[in-house]
């Protein structure tokens, strides 16, 4: 069996975020890692090949050169090779183009098994899994806090507020999962060494068939329209509590605006 997680390199949500001049996120000037959200993919894609025999693991990532982190803490995790989707072109590119490359990535790879976290802790959409889905023309189940393979079906359970849900597909399929899904291995020192001996692929548009005029900023579906740095914090108002605490306080809240 073939299992491709899909994995993306994100800036540091601690770090400094911040657009860049063209309104695209500045990945250059902050540090970046592997979405803590993929993590939980590359752990349910382990978990299943531990469980099955002859089952590889391929992770897959799209963007530029540093990029290759975020497969190499997945190869460390225990992926077995990975491959990174590289290009100029691909710089600006929205969730629709992106769906596309990853799409087009998959099928060239071959694949039983498509794995993604429930959303990248940068854009936060959380639907390139459907997306992937209707381009390959497969079933989905999404947001599963608990997934498994058996008799070329995969199996999960979605968990609601009020209800939980089972779902199943046949393979091939694409399945996301969410942070309940269990708690992401740390690579050991062992699968660190191992993962510099590992294969790791680059492709770009054109290995993949892809027109430039298909992705990049200038082609994107979706386009920020502007930004602005966030106000700095300022100081609180105090109240002093003599017996009117209540009164001032309904007298500041009477005076602010809530959208």
């Amino acid at each position: 069996m073939k299992i491709v997680v899909c994995v993306k390199y994100v800036p540091d949500a601690t770090g400094d975020r911040k657009f860049a001049d063209d309104l695209t996120v500045d990945r250059d000037d902050v540090d970046g890692l592997l979405s803590e959200l993929d993590e939980y993919a590359v752990e349910q894609a382990l978990r299943i090949a531990e469980e099955a025999d002859e089952t590889e693991v391929t992770a897959l990532t799209v963007g530029p050169e540093d990029a290759k982190d975020a497969l190499r803490k997945a190869l460390s995790m225990g992926a077995d090779k990975a491959i990174h989707v590289e290009d100029d072109g691909l710089h600006g590119t929205d969730v629709i183009g992106t769906s596309l490359v990853l799409a087009k990535a998959i099928a060239k790879a071959g694949y039983d098994l498509v794995i993604s976290g429930m959303a990248s802790t940068d854009g936060a959409m959380g639907v390139v899994p459907a997306l992937l889905a209707e381009r390959l023309g497969v079933p989905q189940a999404t947001l599963l806090s608990e997934v498994g393979v058996e008799g070329g079906l995969v199996t999960g359970r979605r968990d609601g507020d009020a209800a939980s849900e089972r779902l199943e597909a046949r393979l091939p399929a694409v399945v996301s999962v969410t942070d309940q899904s269990g708690e992401a291995r740390y690579p050991s020192f062992k699968g660190i060494m191992a993962a510099k001996k590992k294969p790791v692929e680059t492709w770009d548009l054109s290995d993949l068939d892809i027109e430039a005029g298909s992705v990049g900023l200038e082609h994107a579906w979706t386009a920020v329209d502007s930004a602005a740095d966030r106000p700095a914090r300022t100081a609180g108002t105090v109240v002093t509590d003599e017996g009117e605490g209540g009164r001032q306080l309904a007298a500041f809240l009477a005076g602010q605006k809530f959208i």
